[in-house]
């Protein structure tokens, strides 16, 4: 029988196919999904493709279509059942498979689903993801065949990896964890047992529904239950994850969120002991002093593209041994296998402090403190915004601005820093602004508000609170 299908326009993005279960997003995508990976797969040259699902209520519906269509190109696939992304990534890597595929929503709303993908041991995105809905809407795929499927338990072996790495000791931590309802429920209650201390798990349930908050660890408010657990408790720290636990959020023993690029600061100095002069990449949204402190303790500060699989990417081809984003993917190389890793940043920060006399409050509040917009997203047709950065690095460069054109334009200023870029996966234009003062603050938010009136761009709207950094 012959295969075509369409895709609506909305779900191939850069990253991964995300969509509207019911909506945009059928299980007959599954299938096709699976049917051109599969193919993608065996041309060249492989065989097999290791699969798992999230938590979410639609991911074991899609997740059959997609072994289906696998099977269809001859694949043989290897299904992990339900758990977090970074297991699927700790399958295929241990198993050797040609490829992965996770059906996962991430941190998205409960009635969104998608798929995650890694060809070889490298991260499948952008081009490549164009290439399944070329490949669907032509039929161009190999011939129809029965490949073969099998059901393999990796929890405890993902586990006793995790706890391999423990360099704590026998220090006793109290330690509050939030799952927040996400795919990483029962892997966490049973790892925990492994690790000293006292562990107190939020939410551990997994619940496609999130009932308790939005599973996105980077929003102060989704942090508010571990923050409050944290004080109740007189706990050293508080870790959370996103829904497939490949993101990671953090807050101190006074319950002060850390924030995806302090977190990398206090990773990579612990890291840069035992790879002096190591090059640390973070992408264009992290902090400049990220930047400063990885240069203090010895490292190469190197600035990035925003994107877990750009990171992933560059990781490779630099041979860094960590890299990490502001949104809390954080990716270890040093002992770990490169991919982004929720549950295992967890343990080398619990290692952390476990060898650490400071509280990890005290490590917070010595940083350099900065004061910063909120992103700010607005709304730009899709072709425009990168129009816009463009004409806005051209200004600047006729102005012989301190200027970075690493992923949209980074200006850097006595004062501080501010960043517009085009979003890879929405039609929004992001700016950011950071500063040491308040008044450096307003002086950054105006050269931005020049720059975009002179695009014929509203100014954004600066309402919301600066925050402490």
């Amino acid at each position: 029988m012959s295969f075509t299908h369409l895709f609506d326009g909305t779900v191939l993005r850069e990253y991964d196919i995300r969509g509207i279960v019911g909506k945009t997003l059928h299980t007959a995508d599954a299938f096709a999904i699976g049917r051109c990976f599969g193919s993608i797969v065996a041309r060249a040259g492989g065989r097999s493709v290791a699969v798992g699902f999230d938590g979410r209520v639609s991911s074991p519906i899609l997740e059959p279509a997609l072994v289906e269509g696998l099977k269809a190109s001859g694949i043989e696939v290897i299904r992990i059942g339900r758990g977090p992304t970074p297991m699927l990534y700790f399958a295929a890597t241990t198993h050797q498979t040609d490829g992965a595929i996770m059906v996962t929503g991430s941190h998205n709303p409960p009635d969104y689903n998608g798929f995650k993908m890694m060809l070889g041991r490298k991260p499948f995105f952008g081009p490549q993801i164009q290439q399944i809905g070329q490949m669907a809407a032509a039929g161009d795929v190999v011939p129809g065949t029965q490949g073969s499927e099998k059901t393999i338990d990796v929890a405890q072996a993902y586990i006793d990896r995790l706890v391999q790495d423990w360099d704590g000791g026998d220090r006793a931590l109290n330690v509050v964890w939030d799952n927040g309802n996400g795919a990483a429920g029962e892997v966490l209650e049973r790892l925990v047992k492994r690790l000293p201390g006292t562990h107190t798990i939020l939410f551990p349930e997994i619940d496609g529904g999130f009932p308790n908050h939005h599973p996105d660890p980077t929003v102060p408010k989704n942090l508010e239950a571990l923050s409050a657990k944290v004080a109740e408790l007189g706990a050293d720290l508080g870790i959370a994850f996103d829904g497939d636990a490949d993101r990671i959020g953090a807050v101190t023993d006074q319950g002060e969120m850390l924030f995806g690029d302090q977190l990398l600061v206090i990773l990579a100095r612990d890291v840069l002991k035992s790879h002096p002069g190591a090059t640390i990449i973070a992408d264009v949204k992290a902090s400049q002093v990220l930047f400063d402190e990885v240069a203090k303790a010895g490292g190469n500060p190197l600035m990035w593209k925003t994107g877990h699989s750009l990171i992933k990417a560059k990781m490779a081809e630099t041979g860094c041994p960590l890299a990490g984003e502001m949104s809390g993917h954080i990716f270890f190389a040093d002992k770990w296998y490169g991919f982004d890793d929720a549950l295992y940043a967890g343990v080398r920060l619990l290692g952390i402090c476990a060898r650490s006399s400071e509280k990890l409050s005290a490590v917070r509040n010595a940083l350099p403190h900065v004061i910063n917009t909120p992103e700010l997203r607005f709304d730009c047709d899709d072709r425009r915004k990168f129009e816009v950065v463009t004409e806005v690095a051209g200004r600047l460069a006729a102005e012989s601005a301190n200027v970075s054109d690493i992923d949209g334009v980074r200006v850097l200023t006595s004062d501080g820093w501010w960043l517009l870029r085009a979003s890879n996966t929405q039609a929004v234009l992001v700016a950011r602004c950071e500063a040491s003062s308040e008044a450096g603050l307003e002086r950054l938010k105006s050269a931005l508000v020049v720059q975009l009136e002179a695009s014929g761009l509203p100014a954004p709207d600066f309402s919301g609170e600066n925050a402490g950094h």
